[in-house]
């Protein structure tokens, strides 16, 4: 079903009073320098989603007009993630730099109509005349220079005569407007330095308010959707395409950006994190980027689900991180295969059962998809089950394997416990001796006996060693963006935010499991095999999130009494 919420009802009405000549045209324009994140793929969604819900088009264009952060690397990362997500947009990939020459023009016409000049000021004292918020601004002593002087300077400017800082290119506004964006605003910086597209061609480059909407406009977009911290922009926006004369101008729309809890959104401490090695780079599973959700198992269609669920409001808040989660659980619940892995593995030798002996159970892949078939897992006298599992002194409502327990082992036997080993030096338990009920093949009694608990395992002689990535939140602060005073955001780090389990042990049937594919360990969690660091016969599985663990809190609260 589709959507409703403000934006589209502003559409709905515009196309009911024909404007735009009933198109609806919308852009995702990113800045190429660095990889979009969670925030990013609700606006992805909200331009893209419009555009196939009106029957319009969607623009990819990359805003390049800073060099000096800007990398081919970034745009081919975001367009690798706009096409992960489920997108296409219209046309070929457009450019801020394919309109160089055109939003040059644009510039001189405005220098010649008077509403533009050349300002000499140094960027501290032009930032000293604008004011501040609760203070008018002062006018340049250049803001008055004629028209053919300010055009010989913008065309020198160009030409590279100039050391960078020595001049700027400024709309003549109003100094004195409450909104600080419309006094004087700078269109153009001396900026002697390769761009990843144009090379040297350029030396003087346009700023994001001015290359902005008359990108829009060159496009024919007719509905530029920002983030609200845009909103003041907006003005600005409307001053340059009116001052241009443009014919069907495109308006600018505001909507609430996404804040996620336990997490940071800001390019800027994204980049701190990688730089300063808290993370392992941009697609660290912990990471809030599209590559970093990718790599920790999360599916297109949770991402999706997830920005249709959060929709479009007015005013920002923070989403708790809970809800992302719980649309990844609800899409892998649907897709990934249930394997077994034991990822604190504890040693059960059953005394009774043949030595020499292997048998196969057949576990089907999905309990609720007989369509993904059925696999066979071998069974033998030594096996693995988890640590978390056994409890020599066993509190109460556990009810897994203690000392003269039985349990059932899934599809497989039941067992009891009747002797532990232990490390003499330590005291830990390193092993347990159980018998088997050779009666109850397949996990079932036939005297009609009942246990109530159920372990999975792995057999020892087959298993798998393999290295788990648990995975958790990376800030302990659920908004690591309100610091307290005298900290920084890193101070609310979680230590914790990554377990290295390096011993674990799953079933065969995952030597050859191919990177990117996610499974449900049963009882553990969602996992994914990690497209970086698996090998073959190697695996090395990400937590993408873990199972509503009811014991965990069972367990936890009875620490806590």
């Amino acid at each position: 079903m589709a959507q409703t919420d403000f934006i589209r009802m502003i559409i709905e009405e515009d196309l009911a009073a024909d404007r735009h000549g009933g198109r609806v045209a919308t852009r995702f324009p990113p800045e190429p320098n660095g990889y979009l994140h969670i925030g990013h793929a609700k606006s992805i969604c909200l331009n893209f989603g419009i555009a196939g819900q009106y029957g319009g088009t969607c623009n990819l264009r990359f805003d390049d007009t800073n060099p000096s952060t800007e990398e081919t690397e970034y745009v081919e990362s975001i367009k690798d993630d706009v096409r992960w997500l489920g997108f296409e947009w219209n046309g070929q990939v457009r450019y801020a730099s394919d309109y160089f020459e055109q939003l040059y023009e644009w510039a001189e016409k405005l220098i010649e109509k008077g509403v533009a000049y050349v300002d000499s000021l140094t960027a501290e004292e032009i930032s000293e005349h604008r004011g501040r918020w609760n203070e008018s601004g002062r006018e340049s002593p250049y803001r008055d220079r004629p028209v053919e002087e300010n055009l010989d300077l913008f065309r020198r400017m160009r030409a590279g005569e100039f050391e960078d800082g020595t001049h700027v290119l400024r709309a003549k506004i109003d100094m004195t407007s409450p909104n600080i964006n419309l006094r004087d605003p700078v269109m153009y910086r001396i900026r002697h330095e390769s761009h990843h597209r144009t090379g040297d061609d350029w030396c003087i480059y346009a700023t994001y308010d001015w290359a902005h909407g008359q990108s829009d406009a060159i496009e024919g977009i007719t509905h530029s959707i920002c983030t609200l911290e845009f909103e003041n922009h907006r003005p600005l926006y409307d001053w340059y395409v009116q001052a241009l004369e443009l014919e069907d101008p495109p308006h600018q729309f505001e909507f609430a950006r996404l804040d996620i809890s336990h997490t940071v959104l800001s390019k800027r401490r994204l980049l701190m994190l990688v730089n300063e090695g808290h993370v392992s780079g941009w697609d660290d599973p912990r990471m809030p980027t599209i590559v970093g959700l990718r790599r920790r198992g999360y599916t297109p269609e949770a991402i999706r689900n997830f920005c249709e669920r959060i929709g479009v409001a007015k005013t920002n808040s923070i989403v708790d991180i809970k809800l992302l989660e719980f649309c990844q659980r609800e899409d892998l619940e649907k897709r990934a295969p249930r394997v077994m892995g034991v990822l604190k593995p504890l040693k059960v030798v059953i005394e009774n059962y043949p030595e020499d002996q292997v048998e196969e159970f057949e576990f089907p892949n999905h309990p609720d998809n007989p369509e993904m078939g059925t696999r066979m897992v071998p069974f033998s006298r030594e096996i693995y089950i988890e640590r978390d599992d056994f409890r020599e002194e066993p509190p109460k409502k556990f009810y897994r394997l203690a000392p003269d327990r039985e349990v059932r082992l899934r599809f497989a036997y039941m067992i009891t416990c009747t002797d532990v080993i232990k490390d003499p030096d330590t005291g830990e338990v390193v092993e347990l001796r159980c018998t088997y009920d050779p009666a109850t093949k397949g996990g079932t009694a036939p005297d009609g006996r009942k246990v109530r608990g159920t372990l999975h395992w792995v057999s020892a002689a087959h298993a798998l060693k393999a290295e788990v990535r648990l995975n958790d939140h990376l800030f302990t602060r659920e908004n690591p963006n309100d610091v307290e005073e005298g900290k920084d955001f890193i101070d609310y780090l979680n230590p914790s935010s990554l377990e290295v389990l390096e011993d674990c042990r799953v079933e065969p049937s995952l030597a050859d499991a191919e990177p990117g594919l996610p499974y449900q360990f049963e009882r553990k969690g969602y996992f994914v095999v990690d497209s970086a660091d698996s090998k073959p016969g190697k695996p090395v599985f990400n937590r993408t999130v873990s199972l509503r663990d009811s014991w965990a809190k069972i367990e936890q609260a009875q620490l806590q009494g």
